[in-house]
């Protein structure tokens, strides 16, 4: 579930990002993308929180370590892609 979510909160950043350079408004593509990024985090906890409900510690020990570097760079990522046309809009 979280690769999905993952997936629309990219295509939501991208419409973001279209629709500034295009001069549309673009904030709610902004929520979205926020959103489904915060989301993705969350569904992906719950996939952890599972595993450690029914003691799958090779599951935690396989995936967690990769999990947790890929997850911070991407938000930040993601925070960052979304507020860009913030940031430029104040610069003008």
């Amino acid at each position: 579930m979280f690769l999905v979510l993952g997936t629309i909160a990219i295509v939501a950043t991208v419409l973001n990002l279209y629709l500034y350079k295009v001069g549309k408004d673009y904030k709610l593509a902004m929520a979205m993308g926020l959103s489904f990024t915060a989301l993705s985090l969350v569904a992906g906890y719950s996939m952890i929180s599972g595993w450690v409900k029914v003691k799958d510690w090779a599951a935690l020990l396989d995936v967690v370590p990769t999990m947790t570097t890929v997850l911070w760079g991407l938000t930040i990522v993601s925070i960052l892609l979304n507020i860009i046309p913030i940031l430029l809009e104040q610069k003008k």
